[in-house]
């Protein structure tokens, strides 16, 4: 474990030699507590992965069902149930629209029950276990805790779309993407939604 987080410290301080050495300190630091909070996550994870994979997963029908009809004055314009179910991983998307057409909201659920839904909402928890936080003059992007629960946002300055994704209850990975909404805009709409229904 030590010699991993020097190789990462020594990879991290050679690609970016041109910074400041107190970037890369910082830096440094910052990758060593995210491998040590993946390292935890992972640990967390090993019992709820064996638990998800006795459950049943979600049907199309219980899926669709959950999916609201509107969500802060947008209505529901489509929905598809089933795109993994070759996959064995029940899944639904929704898509949302005001009446002017000028905003949009896609809502797309995974579910973590079952063989294959426990290991393919495994990754995203490892990332979720990160804490990370970027900006540039195109975009935002960091980790967040909001409402008991840990998030990425992300937010393109350019066009005013904005993503959010997050895990519910440990097996329901959720990514929200709004169109012409800001951060602000599309946590109200995740508010509104109510993903604890989910069960």
């Amino acid at each position: 474990m030590k010699q991993l987080l020097l190789i990462i410290a020594v990879v991290g301080l050679l690609f970016a030699c041109d910074n400041p050495v107190s970037n890369k300190i910082k830096e440094t630091k910052e990758n060593v507590s995210n491998t040590r909070n993946a390292v935890k996550e992972m640990e967390n994870m090993q019992e709820d992965m064996e638990d998800l994979q006795q459950m049943e997963p979600l049907t199309n029908e219980e899926l669709k069902a959950w999916l609201p009809e509107e969500i802060n004055g947008m209505k529901r314009t489509g929905y598809k149930a089933g795109q993994t179910a070759y996959m064995q991983i029940a899944q639904v998307e929704g898509t949302y629209q005001n009446e002017d057409k000028t905003k949009r909201l896609r809502i797309q659920v995974i579910d973590g029950a079952g063989q294959m839904g426990a290991a393919a909402t495994a990754g995203f928890r490892l990332v979720f276990s990160q804490d990370f936080e970027e900006e540039d003059e195109y975009k935002i992007r960091r980790t967040v805790r909001k409402n008991g629960m840990k998030a990425i946002e992300e937010y393109k300055k350019n066009n005013n779309n904005s993503e959010v994704q997050f895990m519910q209850n440990d097996r329901f990975y959720i990514q929200v993407n709004g169109t012409n909404m800001d951060l602000d805009e599309t946590w109200e709409a995740i508010e509104e939604m109510d993903a604890s229904d989910l069960s």
